[in-house]
C-alpha cells in the first residue's frame, strides 16, 4: 500500500502494479480498491500499464474531511495524478465515471479517459431516485443506520429488487465491506446531483472535455443505464460508444472482458 496526500492534507491510500503508461482506476459506490473484481481488473491490465487502484476518499485505508465536496474528491484523483507522473489515463465505473467525467472538466491532467456506465438517469419515462435523496441518506448515516441506508440507496437509487439487498446481507463475503463504506454513500448522491431526474444531459457542460473518450455500455444492462451511456457520447466532443455483451456492471464486473477493450483504446491496439 502507497498513500499521497490530497490538497485539503487527506491521505489517499492507494495499490501500484506493473510497468507502462499510468493508468488510474476510480471505483463507484460501494467500491474499495480491494473489491475483488477491481483488483482483477488491475492485474490484468498490470500488463500493459503500471495500474493505480485506490481508495476513494473515506474509504478503506484512505483519510476522510468532516465536511464533503465533490472538488475534494477531484483534488484526490490529481493528486494521483501527479503522483503516477503529471498525467495518466483514467478509467472510471458508474459513479466513478461521474466523478472522473468532472475532473476531466475542471481540466485534470488526464490523457485518455474511459467512462464505464455512469448512472445518470436521461429520460423521464425511467425510474429516478426520490427528490430527496440525498437528504434521506445523509439523514441514514447521520443516525448511524447505515444498514438502512445500504438499503434505501440500493432499491430507491439504484433500482435493486429489495430482495437482492436482503441477499447480500445473508453473505459474509459481501455484507460487511458493503457496511465498512456506508457511510460514503451521500457523496455519490452528491455527485450525482442533477443527472438523475430524467432529463437531457445539457450539450454545454462537458464541451471543455476535448480529450479522447470512451464510453462502455453492456448490451444486458438495463435500458437506463444504456441511454444514459448514448447520451453522453453524443455531447462529449471526442467520444466513442462501446456496446458488447459482457460489459454491464450491475451484477458482477467481468474483468476478463472489460480489460482487452481498454488496452486496445488506451494503447490504440
Amino acid at each position: 500500500m502507497y498513500t499521497v496526500t490530497s490538497k485539503d492534507g487527506t491521505q489517499i491510500a492507494y495499490d501500484k502494479v506493473g510497468q507502462g503508461p499510468a493508468l488510474i482506476l476510480v471505483g463507484g459506490a460501494f467500491s474499495y480498491r480491494k473489491f475483488p473484481q477491481m483488483v482483477k481488473l488491475a492485474s490484468l491490465l498490470s500488463e500493459r500499464f503500471t495500474v493505480y487502484n485506490y481508495d476513494r476518499r473515506g474509504r478503506g485505508d484512505s483519510g476522510d474531511h468532516q465536511s464533503y465536496a465533490t472538488g475534494r474528491e477531484i483534488e484526490d484523483l490529481q493528486a494521483l495524478i501527479d503522483e503516477a507522473g503529471g498525467s495518466a489515463y483514467v478509467y472510471g465505473l458508474s459513479s466513478g465515471a461521474v466523478l472522473a467525467l468532472q475532473a476531466a472538466a475542471s481540466g485534470a491532467s488526464i490523457t485518455k479517459l474511459a467512462l464505464h456506465e455512469p448512472p445518470f438517469i436521461v429520460d423521464a419515462a425511467d425510474r429516478q431516485p426520490p427528490k430527496d435523496f440525498i437528504k434521506q441518506v445523509t439523514r441514514l448515516i447521520g443516525d448511524n443506520r447505515r444498514k438502512e441506508a445500504i438499503s434505501y440507496f440500493m432499491t430507491k437509487g439504484m433500482g435493486a429488487p429489495s430482495f437482492v439487498v436482503g441477499i447480500m446481507r445473508l453473505m459474509p463475503s459481501v455484507w460487511p465491506n458493503l457496511m465498512a463504506v456506508a457511510h460514503t454513500l451521500p457523496y455519490d448522491a452528491v455527485l450525482l446531483e442533477g443527472y438523475t431526474a430524467g432529463r437531457p444531459l445539457p450539450a454545454d457542460v462537458w464541451s471543455t472535455v476535448q480529450i479522447p473518450t470512451l464510453v462502455l455500455e453492456g448490451t444486458e444492462s438495463p435500458a437506463s443505464l444504456r441511454r444514459a451511456a448514448q447520451a453522453l457520447t453524443k455531447v462529449l466532443p471526442r467520444a466513442q460508444l462501446l456496446s458488447r455483451k459482457g460489459l454491464g456492471h450491475t451484477k458482477k464486473l467481468d474483468a476478463k472482458t472489460i480489460s482487452p477493450e481498454l488496452v486496445t483504446f488506451f494503447l490504440g491496439k
